[in-house]
């Protein structure tokens, strides 16, 4: 694109070009686009319009939505091709070319299979409608717990769009704050549901500045926001949001495992999509002596090349030198205790056409009182540390949404892993060879966003 974009809010009567606007750039500080920020009373009045809106019909909306996925994937949308679009996003955000696609492919799945997801949630027990038979003596009905549901989306990576699709297959209409750093997915995400059914009063794109950002979800019965730790304590006490904070995924190899026949899956897990995921691994805890393992890890991460975000073979994130700098003088902060296998020296590669590499690092921690292994970073970053059952147990394992377990004995693990599962801080347990970034829509990723936003009651008629 040669002049920059002009990205609208999708406002419950249609696009919307705000005086307002912000300039949204690539990674090298050019601009590809100009995003219109929404007013106070425009959030208010769509929030109200989205309030008033009945839902589809199922079969409408499930149709609607897998034309959707069809559409964000293959065809022109708001004058961007798909082409257009994936580099876009890779050149903004900085996330490498391949995530991105894979991202994609994963929005358009969860389009065409948004009610597997959504009805994972639903208890065995309950029923749809109340017209069922079953509710002539009494029966469970399972209800939506509010008709509107607001997202502070991320802007990290495109792939957390893929859940709030699952709201629309329950009926639910949808406000989507987007990013200001990527806001394209949702706004060809948004743009994709209306063309294909769902009316402009059933799923907006509401850009806002911070000052405004409050209001989507005051405006909403229920919320989904993403954000560090600053925002879990925000909304901690709010049963109306539902937040999706740091990952700090992890990766143990217990006593006995073998993990030079899993060093693949380790390097998998802890780069894949260049590291920025919350599923991706950012602590390799071990019983015994981590230092071997870390060596083989840093021998491995370092050969990953520095490449443009939007190059084909691009594995890592590039960022503006400003910022890459930013998180390069926090990781060495951070790292003061630990020794250092890679990017002791620094993490930032500088690219000839502008922005920088977030290369890989690699610290060796000498325990975890220190708590280096709870530092979460946007790219390679783990930290190895040594871990013993008897004097650390389960508690430094917490605070996890992926936990991956290498055992060295399952038998002997077996009451390990019972606690692990039963951890309420651990969210999900992979054992053996499954990289901590696995996913399929009919299992949970974070529990199920059905749990959130469904709620059973009783229903009797005569």
């Amino acid at each position: 694109m040669t002049e920059p974009h002009l990205l609208d809010a999708l406002g419950p009567s249609g696009p919307y070009r705000a005086r307002k606007r912000e300039t949204v750039t690539d990674t090298t500080g050019a601009p590809v686009a100009e995003l219109s920020l929404t007013p106070r009373l425009f959030v208010t009045r769509a929030l109200a319009a989205l309030h008033k809106a009945a839902p589809l019909p199922l079969e409408r909306r499930l149709a609607a939505l897998a034309e959707a996925g069809r559409v964000f994937r293959e065809e022109t949308v708001e004058g961007l091709s798909y082409e257009e679009y994936e580099r876009t996003v890779a050149r903004v955000s900085g996330i490498p070319l391949p995530a991105v696609r894979s991202a994609a492919d994963e929005i358009a799945d969860s389009a065409r299979r948004a009610l597997a997801g959504a009805y994972g949630a639903l208890p065995g027990g309950a029923v749809l409608d109340w017209r069922d038979a079953r509710t002539r003596t009494g029966a469970a009905v399972w209800t939506r717990r509010g008709e509107v549901l607001a997202v502070n989306a991320a802007g990290n990576h495109p792939a957390p769009h893929a859940l709030w699709l699952e709201a629309l297959a329950l009926g639910h209409r949808v406000a989507i704050r987007p990013s200001r750093r990527e806001p394209f997915t949702p706004h060809r995400l948004v743009a994709a549901l209306r063309a294909t059914g769902f009316g402009d009063d059933h799923v907006v794109l509401l850009p806002t500045d911070h000052a405004v950002a409050d209001e989507v979800l005051r405006g909403a019965d229920l919320s989904l926001v993403y954000g560090g730790d600053d925002v879990v304590r925000k909304y901690a006490a709010d049963p109306t949001v539902l937040v999706q904070g740091p990952g700090r995924t992890k990766v143990l190899v217990t006593e006995g495992a073998d993990w030079r026949a899993h060093l693949d899956l380790i390097v998998d897990s802890i780069a894949h999509h260049g590291g920025v995921k919350c599923v991706d691994a950012t602590a390799v805890l071990v019983e015994g002596d981590p230092a071997p393992l870390a060596r083989a890890l840093a021998e491995r991460l370092g050969a990953l090349p520095s490449l443009p975000a939007d190059d084909e073979k691009a594995a890592l994130p590039v960022q503006p030198v400003e910022r890459a700098r930013a998180l390069e003088r926090h990781l060495l902060e951070r790292a003061k205790g630990a020794t250092a296998h890679l990017g002791g020296d620094g993490v930032v590669e500088e690219l000839p056409g502008g922005g920088a590499v977030l290369r890989p690092a690699v610290f060796e921690a000498p325990d975890l009182k220190g708590g280096w292994h709870t530092a979460e970073l946007p790219f390679p970053c783990v930290w190895v540390a040594p871990w013993s059952r008897t004097s650390d147990g389960t508690a430094p394992l917490g605070d996890t949404l992926v936990l991956g377990v290498l055992s060295g004995d399952e038998d002997r693990d077996a009451g390990l892993v019972d606690t692990l599962v039963a951890d309420p801080t651990v969210a999900n347990v992979y054992l053996g060879e499954h990289p901590t970034h696995w996913m399929d829509r009919g299992v949970p990723h974070d529990g199920y966003l059905g749990e959130f936003l469904m709620r059973t009651k009783t229903v009797i008629r005569g």
